[in-house]
Order: structure tokens, then C-alpha cells, then sequence
């Protein structure tokens, strides 16, 4: 208890001292030095960039989150006012939604302006009379605020629709818990596991009701989405399935979930899909993010839909300034936290108002919803020019109605520079007793740009709430899910797993063959006659074929080949490192709800690596054209072992943390027929024609090199292998678990152990494998080695290439029978005149 009131004093005095509106930091409040801060910062945009925290979308893909290590940090007493005023705001817009898609009395007594509500197209006429099954609508509320001049706490903004940010809240606190491990550890926070914990009895008091545990899933736009990090984030948290439209279905009025043996039920929809876009056939016609029927599945009672379709309406900023009274008309009592200054334009005197101080006024859209026609950003009226301003203000008189302004709360326009804002976004949820538990915090965030509406890219904060006494029961940050009702995956799902094992393979395959490659051409690109030198020529030609390319005959060249720097590091070469990496890094992103968060820091590495090497090769011009040879694998050895280290950790990752599953079990058939293609590929090019006993030497080492069977062959053939060994190692060696034949027995298990659709049929992949066993336990290596008149060993190649067509029919037909994907849907509504 001495501990707490140091702290809280500290706190206080450090408030009092500080001259500045703004909230506190661990800075001052803890014994946290300016250096310690510095390296907690660099430390944890590494650890930020290792999980792979994105935000939005930039030219060169998704741009890394960014978190200030130094939380703001707000008292006990200070805390306990605001959370009030939340939970009171809270159930006030639970009360508003019920109203306006119910009796709408609010409307025709005039405590809402009609005309500002019934233009916009947040207002979903669909939706009119639905309502969820528990005590409150409104499931999850987001609320922005930001000190004023004088400390105060204002409201900016509510979000309704489809709240982001609570995954981003819990991953920052344990960022910061970890960088900032001493500090963390003394202070009294608040934590923040019993809000995941009250959401998710949420969405289960939402369910229709029935004697079965509600499914639950998560609706996501899918991995292009801006939030989508945050959206994987809490689907992983709450144990909930992470769908996007074309994995749900609706039959008979009932949600289904597309899964691999068939629909599995569906019962609530937490989505962060906005209101017009959740269904094409009763919304925005042509939407692809949302699912035919589903507003008809609700009308059913079958399905809901959290928050509930409509919601988006409460963000109008119409509500803002009319709030104050409908809390003394609704629940008899004054707002207890204020929103920053606002005027609705439909109003006479409030647009005067607004025309009046237009240059230092954020003039807002009523209409802001992003499927909303006429939907625009908001404007910074000090940040137009004279003309630009003029034609806001006719456009304002021309249309009053449709625009809102407020008071750049927090900022100072007079100064030379404007002061950027920290915003607090808070959330709140439903509890058993029927009032609303917040968040203890929340995200932080600074924005310099009021009129940004997606100003979650600035640097980000976490949020510490001190507390009295630190409750050793409320400790624990993360929620313990119960087990889900959803069994399976859908197709999207189980195909992405499918590739994500396939590019791991092949990026690694690459990779080994890389180093093989580049350590031959070191020794041996300046003697291009010797035994060595033509071993090169024939590895270059061998070990980095396309295993999907036809096969080229003897003496045939298969077109020019990119150089080996451009193997790795070019992702607009086929086959390449980058480019697997690069669809390795899409797949993960598409199931980061399935993995575990260690597997993105290996990725993260190997594309670091990537563009360090690329930024070198840069800045020293070694692939010019006139580079001497020598250059052509400079600095490529290190890249390829640190490429290589992170592949084995994925690998390692998959095989110790994932469970053995439908997705363990496509993404390991994934790896292992990746292998046998590769495999078989390689050999094609190495092996099929005869070379010179010193030229065969070098080229068979290489093949083992390759296929990381070199230790084993010395030590099972210490007079050389030769090629029979060779081919008994690397093909029919089941105790090698890079043999052709272990390969093939492992995806097998595994393909039997993957669901499937009834109705759907297996027989002509299994077919395919049963084929490729019976070749492999057909084949003969001493009789398949024996070379034609012609210097070609023609059964090995026979043999080889009937594995290789039946290895890519094989791929096509676990295409077929497990990722089958829905057809695009499409509005039955009249098109004429659109």
C-alpha cells in the first residue's frame, strides 16, 4: 500500500508540475531514464515488427505499427470520473439505437433532428425492428476523447459500427510489459483481461437462445483490410474463427459456416464488415465483403449480428450536439462527460456559427459512412484557402443538413505550431447486470491531423490505469476462451494453410540450393573446363529448375536463366527467394488467427534480410554490368544462411506449436508435396544424363548438399555413393525424411487425416499416390542407372517423370476436393438506370 500512494503521489506531482494539459508517462512517474526509454523504443519496433503489427496499406505493402513505448498514464481518481462517463455514454446510445430502429419517439418529439437522421444512409431501413436477444444492442462501443485547454476530458468521436482497436490495445500493453519490464512490474495497473473476458459473454448473451454453446466467429473484410492485424489480434483472443463473407452461407434462413466436411451452424457474427456492406442482396448491391441473405437471417432470429446492423448510425455527428438533451429526456439526468464543442449546419443559428468561424472550425459530413453515397472526409476549414473556404461555405448553405463542425478540441491555432492531440479511444462492453464495464485504458494515439479520420498510423500508446491495490485475481491479461462450438475450417482457410507449407518448402529449397550453387561458382567460375567448372554448369542448370516446367530434352536449353542474386532477392523473378517469401508472408497474414504470433518474427527477418541486401547490392553496385565475376555472389552466403535459419524456425514452429489438426495437416501435405516435386525435379536435371566420373563426382555432391543428405551419405557410403547411392538416399530411403519416399508416406497420412465436403470424392488423388508408391517401390536403382547408348538413363528418367506429372496432378486434385470456393454473389436487384 506505501508503493501505491509513492506512485500515486508522484503522479500527482508530477500533473501539477507539468504545465500541460496532456496525460503523464511512465517518464518521471517510474525510475525510467531517457537512454532506457531510447532503447525500449528500438526494442520495441523490433518486437513490433517481429509479430507483424500492420496498419493500413502502403506502396511496398503493409505498413508497421508504431507504438511509443512511454504509456500515458492516468490515476485512480481520474480514471474512476471518466469510466463513469462512459459507462453513462454507453447506455445512452444503446438507448438511441433502440429507439431510432424501433418507435423513433426520439425523432418525432424533436430531441433528434429528422433531417439529419433520416438523410443518412447509416439509417438502415432493413434494419428496422431487429433487435438482439440480451439486455443491451449495442455490444461494443468505442469512444475518442481528448484533453482541452484546461485539462478536461471531451468527447470527439463515437464509434459504433465496427470498432477497431482493442487487439492493438492488448498487443501494446504487452509490448511495453516486455520493454519496459521494471517499470511495468512496479506500478499498480489496472489490467485489461476482464474486458476480453466481458466480451466475450457478450457475444454469447447475444446468441439466439437455445440449449447448445452459441458459435461465434469473427467477420473480417479479409488480410487487405487496414485493421486487419487487429482483427486476427481479438479472433485469436476470444478463440473465434476468423471468416470473411464467402466463408458463411445462408440456406433456409439459417447462418452456416463453409467448412471443410460440410456447414457447420453459425450463430453470432462479431464483424468488423461496415453496416452497407454485410449484405448485397438487402444493402449495397455488388458488395464482395458480405453475405447474400444475411439481414434475412437475422430477420429470421436465427443469426446476430454484433454491433447490430444499423449501428453506424450513432456515429452521425448530428448526435453529438443533441446529446445533452436526450440524456435529461432519456435518462433524467445531465451528460456526465461532455463532447467538444459541435453544431449541426440544419440549424439556423448553428450554421451561422459555424459560416462565422469557418477557418477554425473541423467541418464534418453527416453522412459518414463508408458505403454512404456522398460520404466525404472531414476538412481542417484553417487549412483551406480563401477560395477553397468560400466554396465550402456555399456548399454548406446549399445543403445545411448534410454537415456538422466542431471545435478542434485540444489544439491551440494560434500558436506558431500547432500542438498535435493525443487521442484516448476507449471501449466498453455489456455486463451480466445490465450497465457497461470499460476498458481500464485503452489506445492512445498521437494525431497531427484533426481532420484525419485514419490517423491510427501516428505513433500509438498504451493506456496505464493505476489502481489502489493491485489485484493479484484480475492479474492475468489474456481472456481463457472456452472451446469453441466451430469445428472446422473454411476452404479459404485450409488452402491458405495448404500454401503456406508449400512457399515455406520451396523458399527453403531454393535457398539450399542457392548456397550450393554460389559456394560451386566461388571455386570454380574461373575455370570453366575443370571437372568443378562443369559440375557448375550443370547444377545451374539442374538444381534451380521450375519443378512445374515441362521437361526439356538432351542438350536443350530451357531460356535464359536469372542470375543468382536476382534468385534471391527479385520478387518479380518466378521461383525466386523474394517471391516466396513474399507469398509466404500473404499466406501467413491471410490464418494469422490459426498460427502462433513466434511464427511472424521469422518471417519478419528473412524480409528485413531481404531489404538490407537489396538496399547493399545498391549502394555497392556489385550486379552492374561491368562487376567484376567475382561479385556476382558477394554477400549472398550470409544471406542465404541468415534466410535459412529463419525457414528452420518456421519449420520448428509449425512442427512443435501448431495442433495436429485440418490446418497442420494441409500445411504439412503442403511441405511434403512441395519436397517430392522439388526432389524430383532436381533429379531430373542432374541425373539423367551421364557425366565424366571427376564431373559426377562434383554434380552428385551437389545434389546431396542440396537435399541436405551429404553427412549421411559419407557416412553410409565412405568410398563415395555414387549414383546408386544416390538415388537409394534420396528416393527410396524411408528412414530419410528427405527422401523422395518419405515424402510421399507423410503426405499421405497426412491428406487421410484432412477433412471433406460429403459428395466430394478422393478417389482419383488417392489414385494418383497409390501410383506414385507402386513406381517408387517398382524402381530399381541399380537397373535405372544404366546409362542408353545415347549417355542418357532413360528408366530413371521415365520413372522420374511419372512421378512428376502424377505430383502435379496430385496438387490439382487436393485443389479440387478441399478448396472448393464459392462463386461470386450477385444482387437480383434491377440494374437498369444504375
Amino acid at each position: 500500500m506505501g508503493q501505491t500512494r509513492r506512485v500515486t503521489d508522484l503522479l500527482s506531482v508530477r500533473a501539477a508540475s507539468a504545465g500541460t494539459p496532456d496525460t503523464g508517462s511512465a517518464l518521471g512517474l517510474l525510475p525510467v531514464t531517457p537512454d532506457e526509454l531510447a532503447h525500449a523504443s528500438d526494442e520495441g519496433a523490433r518486437l513490433l515488427a517481429e509479430h507483424g503489427v500492420t496498419y493500413g496499406t502502403g506502396v511496398s505493402g503493409p505498413r508497421p505499427w508504431r507504438l511509443d513505448p512511454d504509456p500515458m498514464v492516468l490515476d485512480e481518481a481520474e480514471w474512476t470520473g471518466l469510466a463513469a462517463g462512459l459507462e453513462q455514454r454507453a447506455s445512452l446510445l444503446d438507448e438511441v439505437l433502440r429507439d431510432l430502429y424501433g418507435p423513433r419517439r426520439l425523432l418525432s418529439e424533436g430531441l433528434l433532428p429528422p433531417a439529419a437522421i433520416l438523410s443518412d444512409p447509416a439509417l438502415l431501413r432493413a434494419a428496422h425492428g431487429l433487435r438482439l436477444p440480451g439486455s443491451r444492442d449495442l455490444v461494443l462501443a468505442a469512444t475518442d476523447l481528448v484533453r482541452g485547454p484546461d485539462g478536461a476530458w471531451a468527447v470527439v468521436d463515437d464509434r459504433t459500427q465496427a470498432p477497431s482497436g482493442a487487439g492493438y490495445a492488448m498487443e501494446g500493453r504487452r509490448i511495453v510489459a516486455q520493454v519496459l519490464a521494471s517499470a511495468y512490474r512496479q506500478a499498480p495497473i489496472q489490467r485489461l483481461g476482464p474486458f476480453f473476458r466481458a466480451l466475450r459473454h457478450a457475444l454469447h448473451a447475444s446468441a439466439p437462445p437455445s440449449d447448445d454453446e452459441p458459435a461465434v466467429v469473427l467477420l473480417s473484410p479479409g488480410p487487405g483490410s487496414e485493421t486487419a492485424f487487429d482483427q486476427a489480434y481479438l479472433a485469436s483472443m476470444l478463440g473465434l474463427p476468423l471468416v470473411e463473407g464467402s466463408d458463411l452461407v445462408v440456406r433456409e434462413g439459417r447462418l452456416w459456416l463453409r467448412a471443410l466436411d460440410g456447414l457447420e451452424p453459425v450463430d453470432v457474427v462479431l464483424r468488423r464488415v461496415d453496416d452497407a456492406w454485410c449484405d448485397p442482396l438487402e444493402l449495397l448491391a455488388g458488395s464482395r465483403l458480405g453475405v447474400p441473405g444475411l439481414v434475412h437471417a437475422v430477420r429470421q432470429g436465427s443469426a446476430t449480428i454484433v454491433n447490430p446492423l444499423g449501428a453506424g448510425i450513432l456515429e452521425n455527428p448530428a448526435l453529438l450536439a443533441a446529446l445533452p438533451r436526450i440524456a435529461r429526456a432519456v435518462l433524467g439526468e445531465d451528460l456526465g462527460l461532455p463532447a467538444a464543442p459541435t453544431w449541426w449546419c440544419g440549424d439556423d443559428d448553428q450554421r451561422r456559427a459555424v459560416l462565422d468561424r469557418l477557418d477554425r472550425l473541423v467541418v464534418l459530413p453527416v453522412a459518414r459512412s463508408s458505403g454512404s453515397a456522398g460520404a466525404s472526409a472531414a476538412v481542417a476549414g484553417w487549412t483551406l484557402s480563401d477560395e477553397a473556404r468560400g466554396e465550402l461555405a456555399a456548399r454548406i448553405e446549399a445543403e445545411p443538413w448534410r454537415w456538422a463542425a466542431q471545435e478542434p478540441w485540444g489544439r491551440d491555432l494560434d500558436a506558431a505550431h500547432a500542438r498535435p492531440a493525443t487521442t484516448l479511444r476507449t471501449f466498453a462492453v455489456p455486463e451480466a447486470d445490465g450497465g457497461y464495464l470499460v476498458m481500464a485504458g485503452g489506445l492512445a494515439r498521437l494525431s497531427g491531423r484533426p481532420d484525419d479520420d485514419s490517423a491510427w498510423r501516428n505513433d500509438a500508446r498504451d493506456v496505464w490505469v493505476l489502481q489502489g491495490e493491485l489485484d493479484a485475481a484480475e492479474a492475468v491479461d489474456e481472456p481463457v476462451p472456452s472451446r469453441s462450438p466451430v469445428r472446422s475450417m473454411p476452404p479459404r482457410v485450409a488452402e491458405n494453410m495448404f500454401w503456406l507449407g508449400r512457399y515455406a518448402e520451396r523458399a527453403g529449397q531454393v535457398v539450399r540450393a542457392l548456397r550450393v550453387v554460389a559456394d560451386r561458382y566461388d571455386d570454380y567460375h574461373a575455370r570453366p573446363h575443370s571437372p568443378g567448372g562443369r559440375a557448375l554448369a550443370v547444377a545451374l542448370e539442374g538444381l534451380l529448375r521450375d519443378p512445374a516446367a515441362p521437361p526439356t530434352a538432351p542438350g536443350e536449353s530451357s531460356g535464359p536463366r536469372p542470375s543468382l542474386r536476382d534468385l534471391a532477392l527479385d520478387a518479380n523473378v518466378e521461383g525466386s527467394v523474394a517471391q516466396s517469401v513474399q507469398a509466404l508472408a500473404a499466406s501467413a497474414a491471410a490464418v494469422r488467427d490459426q498460427l502462433s504470433t513466434d511464427t511472424f518474427g521469422p518471417i519478419s527477418r528473412m524480409e528485413r534480410a531481404l531489404r538490407e541486401e537489396r538496399r547493399v547490392v545498391r549502394r555497392t553496385g556489385v550486379d552492374a554490368p561491368d562487376a567484376p565475376p567475382a561479385a556476382l555472389t558477394q554477400g549472398l552466403r550470409g544471406l542465404l544462411d541468415r534466410l535459412l535459419e529463419s525457414l528452420y524456425a518456421i519449420a520448428g514452429i509449425a512442427a512443435e506449436g501448431l495442433v495436429r489438426d485440418d490446418g497442420w495437416n494441409l500445411l504439412d501435405a503442403g511441405r511434403r508435396l512441395e519436397r517430392a516435386q522439388h526432389l524430383t525435379s532436381s533429379l531430373l536435371g542432374t541425373l539423367a544424363d551421364v557425366q565424366p566420373p571427376g564431373v559426377e563426382t562434383h554434380v552428385l555432391e551437389s545434389v546431396l548438399l542440396a537435399h541436405e543428405s551429404a553427412i549421411t551419405a559419407r557416412r553410409r557410403y565412405q568410398g563415395g555413393p555414387g549414383v546408386v547411392g544416390v538415388v537409394e538416399l534420396l528416393v527410396l530411403d524411408p528412414d530419410n525424411p528427405r527422401s523422395l519416399v518419405a515424402a510421399i508416406g507423410q503426405l499421405r497420412a497426412d491428406l487421410a487425416g484432412v477433412a471433406r465436403p460429403p459428395g466430394v470424392g478422393t478417389d482419383q488423388r488417392d489414385r494418383l499416390l497409390a501410383d506414385v508408391a507402386d513406381l517408387l517401390a517398382e524402381l530399381d536403382p541399380a537397373a535405372a542407372v544404366v546409362p542408353g547408348a545415347d549417355g542418357r538413363r532413360r528408366r530413371l528418367v521415365e520413372t522420374l517423370e511419372s512421378l512428376q506429372w502424377r505430383l502435379l496432378a496430385v496438387a490439382d486434385e487436393i485443389e479440387r476436393a478441399h478448396f472448393v470456393r464459392p462463386g461470386p454473389s450477385y444482387s437480383m436487384q434491377d440494374g437498369w438506370g444504375a
